[in-house]
């Protein structure tokens, strides 16, 4: 079968729906399917195009039998308002042509965010005569709406005429989580149209390793510390100033270290907490290659998984999926009654405490440190409940087999419509 996917971000970026969709293709391509990918020029989470890739308008590539087709994004350090509008509009424009020119597939597969990639998408299925498979990775607009990154009245209309366009031309809606069902479904979106299919995890790349002489322990002076790590986005979503508040709560207890990884602004803005604080027990890093990701994540006791009070129920982190898969106890100081809240719970591995609550984290941080068996026994239920719940291959075969089904279909559809003709 040949499957195109469309999403706005692809390898090499190192968080979010990035390593996602790259695990997806490639995941794809050793089941003996064509996947080519159109993506944009690679920029997240720097938000600046990467070095190797700029000054190029369109540019094709090869990772691991994946055909990367990447087209010029406009993109700005620090984005205003237009800028993220001339973001995915520019986007929308550029990806169109290498979409077309490539073979026909089969079968589309859209992520979102970016939900004007949506139009792009649509056309090319509608050219092409083949079905269209919406990845919902978040909601839009409602998610932004809610975060207060979109205000502006004119703009929510646009994008609230959008998502239902996105949600009428696909002919499927894939989605992550419960949450993101029952928000469909309240919109009129018909129930045979939405397919659950939980983000996954390489259960075999991400897997408990041992604490002791641990390398990323090591090289930043943490052997025999009590570790608590927090590695990905930094942005308004995560608040993350409460970890540092903790932190400095917890700093008279010399064994415990934070530790924060993420991209180089967001650490520059939490280096000043540090300092407002007094935290000193924090470290901050940058991003570590992915293939040190589970050294790195083995060499937390826990786990963080942070939200603000105003992220909206349905949001559902990936993180939480590759904390799991480590065999780590987590800490999710996220809204009570969200998705992320859900998960923790039903995986056994963690506690949720109330966002944006330093002393709860806190204590929660405490508790762990003082009972290192209850540490191991959450750790252990995390790892069991990934390997049953969001293991890569069953998420594999979810998606081939909604490929195969609409291949099927359409099979069926053309096969009616040349009989209806002879007759």
């Amino acid at each position: 079968m040949r499957i195109l996917i469309y999403s706005y971000n692809y390898y090499p970026e190192p968080i979010g729906i990035a390593p996602l969709m790259t695990e997806l293709a490639e995941g794809l391509v050793k089941r003996g399917h064509e996947v080519r990918v159109v993506t944009a020029m690679p920029n997240y989470p720097e938000r600046q195009i990467y070095s190797g890739y700029r000054g190029k308008f369109y540019l094709t590539e090869s990772k691991n039998g994946v055909q990367i087709q990447r087209s010029y994004v406009w993109i700005r350090p620090q984005p205003n308002l237009l800028d993220r509008i001339l973001l995915d509009a520019s986007f929308v424009v550029t990806s169109f042509l290498p979409a077309m020119m490539g073979w026909r597939p089969d079968v589309i597969i859209s992520t979102s965010p970016s939900l004007p990639v949506c139009l792009p998408a649509a056309l090319v299925g509608w050219l092409r005569a083949c079905p269209i498979v919406l990845n919902l990775q978040d909601i839009l607009p409602e998610a932004a709406i809610h975060v207060g990154l979109l205000k502006n009245k004119f703009l929510i209309k646009v994008f609230t005429q959008l998502e239902k366009f996105a949600y009428h031309s696909a002919t499927k809606i894939s989605v992550i989580a419960d949450g993101f069902v029952e928000n469909l479904l309240k919109k009129g979106v018909p129930s045979d149209k939405i397919v659950q299919i939980p983000n996954w995890v390489d259960v075999n790349f991400i897997r408990p390793l041992s604490r002791e002489n641990n390398p990323f322990r090591e090289t930043h002076n943490l052997k025999d510390k009590f570790v608590v790590l927090y590695s990905g986005n930094i942005a308004l979503t995560q608040g993350l100033e409460t970890v540092v508040k903790a932190a400095a709560m917890l700093r008279h207890i010399p064994d415990i270290v934070f530790t924060i990884v993420g991209e180089a602004k967001g650490l520059q803005r939490l280096q000043q907490d540090c300092l407002n604080y007094g935290a000193d027990n924090v470290l901050l890093l940058p991003f570590q290659p992915r293939e040190h990701l589970p050294q790195m994540l083995a060499a937390a006791d826990v786990g963080l998984v942070v939200q603000k009070k105003n992220v909206i129920s349905f949001n559902m982190p990936s993180k939480i999926q590759v904390l799991l898969a480590s065999g780590r106890a987590l800490i999710a100081s996220v809204p009570e009654n969200g998705t992320a809240a859900r998960a923790v719970r039903q995986s056994g591995g963690g506690c949720v405490v109330p966002p944006e609550d330093a002393k709860a984290l806190a204590n929660a941080i405490l508790d762990l440190y003082q009972n290192p068996e209850k540490v191991k026994n959450l750790g252990y239920k995390s790892r069991q409940y990934a390997v049953e719940q969001y293991s890569f291959e069953q998420a594999l075969n979810n998606y081939e087999s909604l490929c195969y089904a609409l291949e099927a279909d359409e099979a069926i559809i053309s096969s009616t419509n040349i009989s209806n003709q002879e007759v």
